[in-house]
């Protein structure tokens, strides 16, 4: 497979991930998370699906389209090991879904952030949120989810919290 044909079934894979995990927070109160800025269109496209939610977005630094970037209220900037222990100052309550795209091209470094931002995500979420991820991740409380139709299993990640995590 190309590199060109890999990276169209990754964003269709999170789209569908994204649209999915939408449907199923629809009754549940609680602002949105972002893991990972880049350019900007997943932030685009979370404020399309879900436009009466907040979305809090987390990276190291701006990058994005200036279309496609969240005012200063809701952006924290600097590394997720360090913003997501004391973000919940500024998000202010439990949040419902959470969408970590922190992949990049370094394996091993990949994974090291995934398992570093285990335990301070699950302390950012409410019961019953659910968590969409390009990397594998191992969150307490939390169980697997179905993939959308026609995504590869271990292409994207989607895992719920149990109703009483807390």
């Amino acid at each position: 497979m190309s590199r060109l044909d890999s990276a169209i079934r990754r964003l269709q894979a999170q789209r569908a991930c994204l649209d999915h995990a939408a449907e199923l927070i629809r009754s549940l109160p609680g602002p949105v998370l972002e893991l990972g800025l880049g350019n900007g269109r997943t932030f685009d496209h979370l404020r399309e699906t879900m436009p009466d939610r907040e979305i809090f977005v987390f990276d190291r630094q701006v990058a994005s389209h200036p279309d496609s970037t969240p005012d200063d209220a809701h952006l924290i900037l600097g590394d997720f090991r360090e913003t997501l222990d004391t973000a919940m100052a500024r998000v202010g309550r439990p949040a419902v879904l959470a969408h970590c795209d922190i992949g990049s091209g370094d394996t091993g470094a990949t994974a090291s952030l995934a398992k570093a931002i285990e335990e301070p995500l699950v302390g950012l979420l409410g019961p019953g949120a659910v968590v969409v991820s390009d990397q594998p991740l191992t969150l307490a409380g939390s169980s697997p989810l179905p993939l959308p139709n026609d995504i590869q299993t271990d292409r994207y990640f989607m895992y719920r919290l149990a109703e009483a995590n807390r």
